[in-house]
């Protein structure tokens, strides 16, 4: 079933690539990509406990390092700029959807000394289990629909990560929550913002996720000429609220399927609780 999604369609790759190169934009979009913009995002949870006011998460997703090789300087050259308690990393760690996965390791082997411990991540739709002992050898640790206790001060809130929901339809939000108490704050990694009844049913206070691109190619205005996600637009790109849960969906910092950008900067975000 996978064949029918967009990252496997490639002869409308080319015919992308060829249409911007015939209007001498191409070259552009190239840039545009490598313009990593930081973005500063203020959270407000009620049942947030006082030892974590102000904690602040580095969040990065859709990084498909291996796309190009100018992608692991440009992400290195922000993280250089930024302070943060943790970092959450929402998946898409490679370029293509099948096939060898070891540039993209090697790329990430340059990023990951310029990450502050510890680090989360989820796989994206882009990424293999078979990825999974790369990226933990890096110290990078990955929720496979799972979660993680993080303390500060006596106090603590829980971390979860769901498998990806989109492209292999592998997220098990019972085995995430499993072990999270009832009333304990909570925060939501997933690929896709396409989970959002699901994680708000759940009761998560904050739910982080990516895989959009924020539309990556789009209109005068940051209008979006595809979200490649079965959910509404206003939960496709940057800060939203779906009844009581508050959720971000990172535009990424990366590009894919076409390696360019237009009307839609790369991002890193800087989530202050």
């Amino acid at each position: 079933q996978t064949v029918f999604h967009i990252e496997n369609w490639y002869s409308i790759h080319a015919l992308i690539r060829l249409t911007l190169r015939s209007l001498r934009l191409y070259r552009r979009g190239l840039r545009n990509a490598t313009d990593i913009r930081i973005h500063r995002n203020e959270v407000v949870i009620p049942r947030l406990p006082a030892a974590f006011d102000g904690f602040t998460l580095l969040h990065l997703s859709d990084l498909h390092l291996d796309a190009d090789p100018a992608y692991p300087a440009a992400l290195i050259e922000r993280l250089r700029q930024v302070n943060y308690d943790l970092c959450v990393i929402t998946g898409d760690f490679r370029a293509k959807t099948h096939g060898p996965h070891d540039a993209a390791i090697a790329a990430l082997a340059q990023v990951r000394p310029h990450l502050h411990a510890p680090v989360y991540a989820i796989l994206g739709n882009h990424d293999s289990i078979r990825m999974a002992p790369g990226i933990e050898a890096l110290g990078i640790i990955l929720l496979l629909n799972e979660s993680v206790r993080v303390e500060r001060d006596g106090a603590a809130l829980h971390l979860a990560g769901i498998d990806d929901p989109h492209y292999f339809q592998v997220d098990n939000f019972d085995k995430a929550v499993q072990h999270i108490p009832s009333d304990a704050t909570t925060i939501l990694l997933s690929h896709s913002p396409e989970t959002y009844r699901h994680a708000a049913h759940a009761g998560f206070d904050l739910f982080l996720s990516g895989h959009t691109h924020g539309g990556q190619i789009c209109l005068p205005g940051g209008i979006a000429l595809m979200t490649n996600a079965a959910c509404p637009r206003r939960f496709c790109k940057g800060a939203w609220r779906y009844h009581a849960m508050q959720g971000y969906t990172s535009v990424g910092s990366g590009a894919s399927v076409v390696g360019v950008r237009f009307n839609c900067p790369a991002e890193i975000t800087l989530h202050r609780l």
